[in-house]
């Protein structure tokens, strides 16, 4: 069709563009970094701290403190209160609520209109753009595409700021032309009550031709058995057979792509990844069949890295650029950008898997590990020793968090496992050793303190009830296609709240 012919011509222009950030990403980011010092000095925040006086990264660093929210909040409110020129140039109109997975507490943080065209959206064109080139000649892009987004209720202050989920904003930003591709209609991606939403969305897709969808894996599971119950239908490849591409990320594919692949039953459907934050676009999967991402480095995103053996917050003190980065090597995540937030520790920590191009792997987060017998377990230690389990023993898990349990007799404990399954499953003592042995090899340091029981006792699995962790979430204020259960905790608030929950 002509929309396709026309994305192929497009496509053209974007790798070329890729390929230069690709190949000459050192580069790509001094000319960022000016550019972003260059804007902000016409800021309030840009005159308390002399942008009118950095020329280069090192007065870069030495000049803008670290910040987190916290740190900064303070010239947020401003600028939500409709205060001009805070932390970037003009009014900034729209605010993304963002609770990630670290507690309670909401954040709300400032996307600008540049940040949602140069970032944003640019990051989502790109990555079709290396899809294209993966798969040419593919006939999806006149077809219908199907995100799934938080609960996307649009609050509107008195000063006319809105304050939504990032995905409402893109939603209600996006040029008129791309309503003719999407499915449902905005009045009903926007619904806020979040259940009601699923069942409208299923309701009203079930007899498109959907090609590409996209959303949260744990989410996206819950939405593709709501679309089977209300189509009746035992596969999604029989309501959507064209559907071929599905974009995830916000949390690891592997816990579910068994149960995605069972739901949808086609053979031709590819699974590809992004990371598309409240705070902007940092990396998406340029080639097939890749667990890393490339570093989006000409997104109007400056980077550094605090290497996690050293963090401490924003009284860090060795940060690195991205010239400085090693292999193999965990760092807590720094942006600087067209949003306004300069030098935020975001909370994510990754791992680069390349330098030559800078491909990388999301750990997990600077408050999700578990260290409580000098293990030093992190969100991929988990998420690779599950899915390598749940495949072996053929088992579909629905959610899942781990925390550490203590025998105060014995002076040390293990982790605890809490598991729900969508699937019944029996669980024997060697499901337990076999899960504990993946995760001797997935983490070395689990392995030493394991060896012989003398500091590490075996882990234990507990199977909780179906339907345990979406009561946690309404519970809590959490339900919703952006809310994520955090994976890992150094303490056991979360697991015995489950727990309790799972009992009752």
């Amino acid at each position: 069709m002509l929309v396709d012919a026309l994305f192929s011509s497009y496509i053209k222009y974007r790798i070329k563009r890729i390929e230069l950030y690709r190949d000459y990403p050192i580069e790509c980011q001094q000319k960022v970094l000016l550019d972003l010092v260059r804007s902000g000095k016409s800021t309030t925040y840009g005159a308390l701290h002399r942008f009118d006086q950095i020329h280069d990264r090192s007065t870069f660093q030495s000049t803008i403190p670290l910040n987190d929210y916290t740190s900064l909040e303070p010239f947020i409110t401003r600028a939500l209160s409709g205060e001009r020129n805070v932390l970037w140039p003009g009014s900034t109109r729209w605010f993304a609520k963002s609770s990630g997975t670290t507690g309670t507490r909401i954040k709300t943080l400032p996307v600008t209109q540049e940040s949602l065209e140069n970032n944003h959206y640019a990051g989502g064109k790109d990555l079709l753009a290396c899809y294209h080139d993966n798969y040419p000649n593919r006939k999806l892009y006149s077809k219908k595409h199907l995100i799934l987004g938080g609960s996307n209720s649009l609050e509107t202050s008195d000063q006319q700021t809105i304050i939504a989920d990032l995905s409402a904003i893109i939603i209600d930003n996006l040029p008129f032309w791309t309503e003719f591709r999407r499915v449902p209609e905005k009045q009903i991606v926007l619904h806020a009550d979040w259940e009601e939403k699923l069942h409208r969305m299923a309701e009203a897709s079930i007899q498109e031709d959907v090609a590409i969808i996209a959303g949260v894996p744990s989410w996206m599971t819950l939405f593709l058995e709501t679309v089977l119950e209300k189509s009746g239908k035992q596969h999604i490849s029989e309501v959507w057979p064209h559907l071929e591409l599905y974009i995830h990320g916000g949390m690891s594919l592997h816990p579910y792509r068994a149960k995605l692949q069972q739901l949808i039953a086609h053979e031709g459907m590819q699974y590809v990844e992004s990371y598309n934050a409240s705070e902007g676009y940092f990396g998406l999967q340029d080639q097939r069949e890749s667990e890393g991402l490339l570093l989006l480095t000409d997104a109007s995103v400056y980077y550094e890295f605090i290497p996690m053996s050293e963090y401490s917050g924003i009284e860090s003190e060795n940060v690195l650029t991205l010239e400085e980065v090693n292999i193999g090597v965990e760092y807590a995540l720094v942006i600087t950008t067209n949003a306004g937030l300069w030098r935020y520790i975001i909370g994510d920590t990754l791992t680069f898997i390349s330098v030559e191009p800078y491909r990388f792997k999301v750990t997990g987060r600077t408050a999700h590990y578990i260290n409580a017998f000098g293990e030093k377990a992190v969100v991929m230690h988990v998420e690779k020793a599950l899915s390598a389990w749940a495949k072996e023993f053929d088992l579909y898990v629905e959610n899942y968090t781990v925390a550490p349990y203590f025998e105060f007799n014995q002076g040390i404990g293990g982790h605890e496992w809490l598991v729900e399954f969508s699937q019944p499953a029996q669980l024997t003592q060697a499901h337990h050793e076999r899960l504990d042995a993946l995760m001797c090899e997935a983490n070395s340091d689990y392995a030493t303190k394991r060896f012989r029981n003398l500091n590490i006792l075996p882990l234990k699995i507990t199977s909780l009830r179906s339907g345990t962790f979406v009561e946690w979430m309404k519970k809590n204020g959490k339900f919703g296609g952006q809310h994520k259960i955090p994976r890992l905790q150094n303490n056991r608030q979360l697991v015995d709240a489950l727990l309790e929950i799972s009992n009752k």
